[in-house]
């Protein structure tokens, strides 16, 4: 990907921030815009984090609920609640460090739609943070919480897991097909900008 000033010499004028690095002293300095360098470093950290969440969301689709249903309910329900509550630091960073990455993306894209591949990394970006994070926000994680609450001992326990697993697994290959996808456009974005 050629330095914003390359990119757009042709095109509408940059209106994003640049990013210059400069090196030398007094009058020997000598400065480079690499502003199209770090949106490609950015780029490569959101296409392999998308890429990284979608492997992990298409590994519980295809394996771990299909192994957790395949228990008695109030194993798979217990199964599950403790899958729920190891998920710390390391999840967490795999799974919004990329979407700190497509936020910067989208922003640079947006102020800069003229730019080179901007209409992909833009694309790209969404995705992942509609089909990815604001799904896991807005749907899984309050399900996870109403879970961690039914006893697995209960008289309904089996029955409310029956339907948190099947709805959980629909929505998550949703989220799996979004993050590969949003891998998928960014990978585009960077190859045909080389």
């Amino acid at each position: 990907m050629a330095p914003r000033s390359a990119r757009t010499a042709t095109g509408p004028p940059s209106v994003g921030p640049r990013v210059v690095a400069c090196s030398g002293w007094g009058s020997a300095v000598h400065c480079v815009d690499v502003t199209g360098d770090l949106t490609t470093a950015v780029t490569v950290l959101a296409a392999v984090g998308c890429a990284l969440m979608g492997g992990v969301f298409f590994a519980f689709s295809t394996i771990v609920m299909s192994g957790l249903r395949r228990l008695p309910a109030p194993s798979g329900l217990t199964a599950m609640q403790a899958i729920n509550a190891a998920v710390g630091p390391v999840f967490l960073a795999a799974l919004f460090l990329p979407a700190a990455a497509c936020v910067a993306l989208a922003v640079d894209a947006g102020l800069d739609l003229g730019a080179e591949n901007a209409g992909l990394r833009l694309t790209g970006s969404l995705l992942y943070l509609a089909g990815s994070i604001v799904l896991t926000i807005a749907y899984h994680v309050p399900r996870n919480e109403r879970l961690a609450t039914v006893d697995p001992a209960a008289p309904d326990a089996g029955a409310r897991w029956l339907r948190y697993a099947a709805g959980w697994t629909t929505w998550n290959h949703a989220r799996t097909l979004a993050s590969l996808a949003a891998a998928a456009i960014l990978t585009v974005a960077l190859v045909r900008g080389r």
